[in-house]
């Protein structure tokens, strides 16, 4: 079976691609939710152990807020989406329109405006997929977490069951009004369905770089 960690330059640069294609739509989407300019870009796609994740995040100690689902379909698999707990209060300041730095806890309805921005990221990332590979992918209803990276991550592979040893992690970044703010989206595909993706765009496990 193909495995994540046998990906190749050039399969790895298609991956980017698509990550590329949906952090545009994503940045558009988020500009007109938030209405403000949003800039983003994908630096780096990479894959990592489960097991050390939490180290591109800073340390299995880092509070971090988390957002996750499952994704059904033709190509199968989990989302995470993570970002500091102080870029989680300003992306919901510039939702609701307050100042930055008005928000300092994260309640109900925090979550749910963070829900909602997590919901635009996916969705935009899908639907890019969906162009390119003509799948049917449907996300579940996203799960919030804030908490440790470590047991964020642990959570969230344990919700889903964890058929895999590896991830695929592709990180964004997207700058709002002068302010970096840097989220972290994370690929884990279920075993056989990263194969299917990389099919489906014409670089297989047979292409070579």
């Amino acid at each position: 079976m193909f495995r994540i960690e046998d990906l190749n330059n050039f399969q790895r640069d298609v991956l980017k691609e698509i990550g590329n294609i949906g952090a545009g739509h994503a940045a558009t989407a988020l500009s007109q939710l938030l209405a403000d300019k949003i800039n983003m870009t994908v630096p780096a796609v990479s894959i990592l152990p489960l097991d050390q994740v939490h180290n591109l995040l800073g340390g299995p100690e880092e509070l971090l807020v988390g957002i996750y689902m499952r994704v059904f379909g033709e190509s199968p698999g989990k989302i995470i989406f993570l970002f500091s707990y102080q870029d989680a209060l300003t992306l919901v300041d510039k939702l609701t329109g307050s100042k930055i730095g008005f928000t300092q806890n994260l309640g109900e309805f925090e979550e749910s405006a963070l829900k909602e921005i997590s919901n635009i990221m996916t969705g935009a990332y899908l639907n890019a997929l969906v162009r390119l590979t003509g799948f049917t992918l449907i996300p579940s209803v996203p799960a919030f977490a804030c908490d440790m990276a470590g047991a964020i991550i642990n959570s969230a592979l344990l919700d889903f069951g964890v058929m895999g040893d590896h991830a695929l992690i592709i990180e964004t970044q997207f700058s709002i009004t002068e302010r970096q703010i840097r989220g972290h989206f994370f690929l884990v595909p279920d075993p056989g369905a990263l194969e299917v993706i990389l099919n489906a765009l014409g670089a297989g496990p047979t292409c070579k770089e």
